[in-house]
């Protein structure tokens, strides 16, 4: 497997995108878009995995305005000055961002076929938006948090979207998730999946504080099954 470290230009400076390439050396290309932990193990580890299975990952840097190259522990700790360094985040430059990333990604030599996008919580919330300017062969949103209050938004996106939540999430109550499946009702083209006993971040498999093994697995088996689906590499 191959990495690199693209970079791509904004209109007021440059960021850092890193780039995991397939043994074969091609693939279809996916955008994937960090938790507030920025590239860290976990968002490399989900990439090699993506790699693996014969896709070209890229996954830019996010808070490169704020605090370039910013990879947290995933700990209490690492949570509480996450959460700070999100509050100065600039969300729809962050979605503008990726629009410049996906648009790298589509043009590169090495991407072959379709292009999509996955991103876990603020990931989540970023492709959700994405998707609905962007169109793409696959769209998969992790616990966004952002989701339920932008669920009208659904109507506009023509992308397959796969929309992932967990079902005793403190930070999106169940209530608030019920509003989404019922944006989400008699569109072909919108899933939901929830793991009802899993809470936050629940797939983060670095992070002891949330992960949940036993829904994580099948979030990552519906994932997995969409991708085939949709952007089969």
């Amino acid at each position: 497997m191959q990495t690199r470290i693209d970079q791509v230009t904004a209109h007021d400076g440059s960021f850092d995108v890193h780039l995991w390439l397939p043994e074969s050396g091609s693939g279809p290309g996916i955008l994937l878009v960090q938790e507030i932990f920025g590239v860290g193990p976990y968002i490399r580890k989900v990439a090699e995995e993506l790699a693996g299975r014969g896709y070209v990952v890229a996954a830019p840097d996010l808070f490169w305005r704020i605090r370039p190259g910013w990879q947290a522990e995933h700990t209490e700790e690492g949570v509480a000055a996450s959460i700070e360094l999100a509050s100065s985040f600039d969300f729809a430059q962050g979605v503008a961002d990726c629009a410049l990333t996906l648009d790298h990604l589509s043009g590169l030599p090495e991407v072959t076929g379709g292009v999509g996008s996955l991103g876990f919580c603020l990931g989540g919330s970023i492709v959700f938006m994405l998707s609905t300017q962007i169109g793409q062969s696959a769209v998969l949103s992790f616990y966004g948090s952002a989701v339920p209050d932008a669920a009208g938004l659904i109507e506009r996106i023509d992308s397959p979207l796969l929309l992932v939540f967990g079902g005793s999430d403190p930070y999106i109550p169940r209530e608030r998730v019920a509003v989404v499946e019922k944006a989400a009702e008699g569109r072909p083209n919108v899933r939901v999946h929830v793991g009802e006993e899993a809470g936050h971040a629940f797939l983060n498999s670095e992070a002891p504080i949330f992960y949940h093994p036993e829904a994580a697995e099948r979030a990552w088996e519906v994932a997995t099954r969409f991708l085939a689906e949709h952007l089969p590499a």
